[in-house]
């Protein structure tokens, strides 16, 4: 819910010929999400934890987006967004003002649009539509995003890059064709001096938009400190009258270091957003990943995110996480709702997650409010 709070024009004369300057749109928007969690195994000997988290859903954030018109069609663009933690105020990234998005670029009603700094991967726009029960109900030219701080979450790292969920550095280009058609490339730039190709990733995405369901798929590629990593997915949704499905697969592979191998993820999610009218709405999903042969972190307590860097890595195990979760949602406005939220990990195997301090689940139940300006 993005309200326009500053509209800027002008038009400056000489002599006797006036002429007038394109019109700028600066918008000022935010979101603010409180979620009170209670989370077990959360010590070496499984105690509770309760208090504020970093919210579940949506990061609480502040933001500026603009746009010129060019005119023929073509705008000006940019976008600066700022991410903080609503329980002490802080910076959700310390020293980094604009971890969100700090943008500038152009769209063309014709050509597309294409984006320059930091912002989501391309890979993550296309998955979010069906990685959880949350994403966009359309493919489209616009950011979006998982769902923030959960034990489902992980997917989203599938479509990550170098520098995690989104780019440093990136070039973005998207088109929506007449069609239904939506199409994508992504790039990030390495900035390494004296090797181009080094903390580089590359992608590409292709979706369709139908009457009452979309399909949507990604190829993925990073150069993570001269390792390949690679991943594609290919997923949808389809909308009943009052039920969403959604459903998607992901494939990883990634060099690790010399005495590792190959790491090789297969993943999948399943889930359903029923909206039976009036002020509710319910959410029900799956995720169940499967790494094989994954690197650990330093300490040997996580299995590495995708696209991570592995090159130091040292022990690798192999294993399966499994998450169920749940949500109601009360909407009190357009603007403002209210949620509950739980979900059940379950690891096997190999798998190590490092909250779970060595114990193989993990519940966790929340309450919350999530509301927009």
């Amino acid at each position: 819910m993005k309200k326009s709070v500053l509209t800027l024009a002008a038009v400056a004369a000489l002599g006797s010929h006036a002429t007038a300057f394109a019109q700028a749109n600066v918008t000022v928007y935010g979101l603010i999400d409180m979620t009170l969690r209670t989370v077990n195994n959360a010590t070496a000997t499984g105690g509770r934890l309760v208090g504020f988290q970093t919210p579940w859903f949506s990061g609480s954030r502040l933001g500026f987006r603009g746009a010129e018109d060019l005119g023929g069609g073509n705008k000006a663009i940019f976008k600066l967004e700022s991410e903080y933690v609503l329980g002490t105020g802080a910076m959700d990234t310390p020293g980094v003002l604009f971890n969100r998005d700090a943008w500038v670029g152009f769209d063309s009603s014709s050509l597309g649009r294409i984006t320059f700094g930091r912002q989501n991967t391309l890979a993550r726009d296309w998955a979010q539509t069906y990685g959880d029960a949350y994403g966009s109900e359309k493919l489209g030219l616009e950011e979006g995003g998982f769902t923030n701080t959960n034990n489902f979450k992980q997917l989203i790292y599938y479509a990550g890059s170098v520098t995690a969920t989104r780019y440093d550095n990136g070039i973005v280009y998207k088109k929506a064709f007449d069609n239904g058609i939506v199409a994508g490339l992504g790039y990030q730039l390495g900035e390494v001096p004296g090797d181009t190709s080094r903390n580089t990733t590359k992608s590409v995405a292709l979706g369709y938009n139908g009457s009452n369901y979309l399909v949507a798929g990604y190829y993925n590629q990073a150069n993570v400190n001269n390792l390949t990593q690679r991943s594609y997915s290919i997923g949808g949704s389809y909308m009943f009258p009052l039920v969403r499905l959604n459903a998607g697969y992901f494939h990883f592979t990634a060099d690790q270091a010399a005495a590792l191998g190959e790491r090789k993820d297969n993943a999948y999610t399943v889930s359903a957003k029923l909206t039976p009218g009036g002020a509710f709405d319910y959410e029900l999903g799956y995720v169940s990943i499967k790494a094989n042969n994954a690197a650990f972190n330093a300490a040997g307590t996580s299995t590495l995110n995708p696209f991570a860097d592995a090159s130091t890595a040292t022990a690798a195990g192999t294993g399966k996480k499994s998450t169920v979760y749940g949500s109601v949602f009360y909407h009190l406005s357009k603007r403002t709702e209210v949620y509950a939220v739980a979900d059940y990990m379950k690891l096997n195997d190999g798998y190590r997650v490092s909250g779970t301090n060595g114990f193989a689940n993990q519940t966790e139940f929340g309450v919350g409010i999530r509301t927009r300006f």
